[in-house]
């Protein structure tokens, strides 16, 4: 490897390993934060796009959104696999096992992105007419949709592996500029398709699926050029030849995840499901009721990403203890951040409803008030939703991550689905919305409970290797 792609490692592997631990978090969460709110407010103007052209349109990204979270299961088990690895190789200074492993993750993760791109398309039938039942008035929206974000599922794979290699050193500037240009990009896209402005006709649904595809090309562009810029030696991106120790580590790390990313998606699916059985007034305040959570919930993926990282690293150079010290600020600095930002959310709940929906219309009225009944029980739970996604960040970042899919399985089949489907046949679409929140609560402290344990703090690299 260079001495630039050395100094690179160097650099960032210093600031986390003897750095402050809370000003470290916030070094590296701060600027995936800040394009999370960039995409809170891209799923805000993409929402509102969609309301303007037809008020029940709203909820058709919604509608897709756990079956392309199926498809994409093997993605985030890859990432979550070579996040752990890449972060602890970092962490131990070996560098040249680092840039190996990135390889091996770009060769193997495009290849299954093209084929699950593939298979996404050709299921389409059978996932929204069958499966999920989608609501009649909301199936031929649903079916173009999906057509066209299968070509954007294909792209998500390659395009994961470059944010995954940056953040795991301890870049996570680089992933979210260029992520914000992209979502920046969609914002200004997004009306000009859907509405039909300017040089683009009237196109609606199948607009704001063609704009998320070409501003995820484009960010990914961005991305591979800024990536191999920095980084010379991934300029040879694939090899034909997968070390066994690296397959044998993302099959052990990975699996877990993979498991509960099917399960989970699955489980939201079914979820989907439940809730179309109560038409298109519950169908629409899922999806317009996301889209308030995701305001409540801005600082939950920068720091919980942030929390991987460190633990990682931390763990690789053998610093347990400050590995522990983060995991512990994480808890504190994640819980009151998401229960400001649910607070302030639950306040202004109406006003945000309002940007979607008018009380005029009687369809429109309806979708207001079942929207604010789900929120009235979801905003409340989120500090613990928050828990919960700490729990899995510290499984990320160590590579132990067996217990909170664990927790992950038990949220969403045992309490979200079975106990969702038992409390809706006595109190219709509240029983599903209650439920909801009792899983945000479970997992929440479920997983602080096994952080507070200490048992995920031996590293997954080998140890011969570390000598």
């Amino acid at each position: 490897m260079s001495r630039l792609g050395r100094g690179f490692f160097n650099e960032y592997r210093d600031r986390i390993l003897n750095g402050s631990t809370t000003k470290t978090l916030l070094w590296l969460g701060l600027p995936i934060i800040m394009v999370q709110l960039v995409n809170i407010s891209y799923n805000i103007v993409d929402a509102f796009w969609l309301s303007q052209y037809s008020p029940i349109f709203v909820s058709v990204p919604r509608q897709i959104w756990p079956t392309v979270m199926l498809f994409q299961a093997l993605a985030m088990a890859l990432g979550a696999a070579n996040q752990a690895l890449i972060s602890q190789y970092v962490g131990a200074e070996m560098y040249d096992e680092a840039a190996e492993a990135v390889k091996q993750y770009i060769t193997v993760s495009t290849s299954f992105g093209i084929f699950f791109g593939l298979a996404y398309y050709l299921l389409r039938p059978l996932m929204f007419g069958t499966v999920t039942s989608v609501p009649q008035e909301l199936y031929d929206a649903v079916m173009q949709y999906s057509g066209i974000i299968a070509f954007d599922l294909s792209a998500s794979y390659f395009v994961l592996c470059f944010s995954t290699i940056l953040q795991s050193i301890g870049d996570t500037r680089t992933p979210s500029i260029v992520n914000a240009v992209s979502a920046l990009l969609n914002v200004v896209l997004d009306p000009l398709m859907i509405m039909g402005m300017w040089i683009f006709p009237r196109m609606g649904v199948a607009g704001a699926a063609i704009a998320t595809v070409l501003s995820r090309a484009v960010g990914g562009a961005i991305l591979v050029y800024a990536t191999t810029k920095r980084f010379p030696f991934i300029k040879k991106m694939f090899t034909r030849d997968i070390d066994s120790f690296w397959l044998k580590s993302v099959i052990r790390i990975g699996t877990p995840v993979l498991a509960m990313n099917i399960l989970n998606s699955l489980a939201f699916t079914f979820q989907l499901r439940l809730i179309n059985m109560f038409g298109v007034v519950a169908a629409s305040a899922w999806g317009i009721g996301f889209t308030v959570i995701d305001v409540a919930d801005a600082a939950l993926f920068g720091l919980t990403q942030a929390t991987a990282i460190a633990v990682g690293q931390c763990l690789g150079a053998e610093k347990i203890d400050k590995a522990k010290h983060y995991a512990k600020m994480s808890i504190l600095v994640v819980a009151s951040s998401v229960a400001v930002g649910a607070l302030v959310v639950y306040n202004i709940r109406r006003g945000i409803i309002s940007l979607f929906l008018t009380l005029e219309d009687p369809v429109s009225s309806n979708i207001y008030r079942e929207t604010e009944n789900f929120l009235t029980y979801a905003l409340s739970t989120l500090p613990f939703f928050g828990l919960f996604f700490v729990g899995m960040s510290v499984g990320r970042g160590s590579g132990h991550t067996l217990y909170p899919t664990i927790i992950g399985i038990v949220r969403l089949w045992a309490i979200r689905i079975l106990l969702g489907y038992i409390l809706s046949q006595y109190m219709g679409s509240t029983g599903i919305w209650i439920a909801f929140a009792l899983s945000n609560i479970f997992s929440g402290i479920a997983s602080v409970a096994w952080v507070s344990k200490g048992s995920w703090t031996k590293p997954v690299i080998r140890k011969h290797e570390l000598m």
